[in-house]
């Protein structure tokens, strides 16, 4: 019941939310567990950059911060600094919160 809602907000959310080559999209997912995250191009449909928080340690926020942290130094070798935030149809609070923060402090602009 919950994942169901959880789709629907998403899939409210992906009707607005485009990624272009310009500006690629940050999709973000939040199991139980682990925070995963993409950059993707929706224009050629492609995953230009990946990270999951299974190899850090520390609290789950601590590990969501620091894998915000990880996709911003390798979203920038990409050449890429401004992206959409696509929060999955999560609340933009807690791990996400902290994941957001982590990119923003690792210089991403969203």
């Amino acid at each position: 019941m919950k994942k169901n809602l959880r789709i629907r907000k998403h899939q409210k959310v992906r009707r607005k939310i485009i990624g272009t080559k310009d500006r690629p999209r940050l999709a973000v997912f939040r199991s139980s567990q682990h925070i995963y995250a993409q950059i993707i191009d929706d224009s050629s449909g492609k995953t230009l950059a990946s990270v999951s928080d299974m190899k850090a340690s520390g609290t789950k926020q601590e590990k969501a911060f620091k894998a915000g942290k990880s996709l911003a130094e390798k979203t920038l070798k990409l050449k890429i600094k401004k992206i959409v935030f696509d929060r999955g149809g999560f609340l933009y609070t807690g791990r996400i919160a902290e994941f957001g923060k982590g990119a923003r402090e690792g210089g991403l602009e969203f």
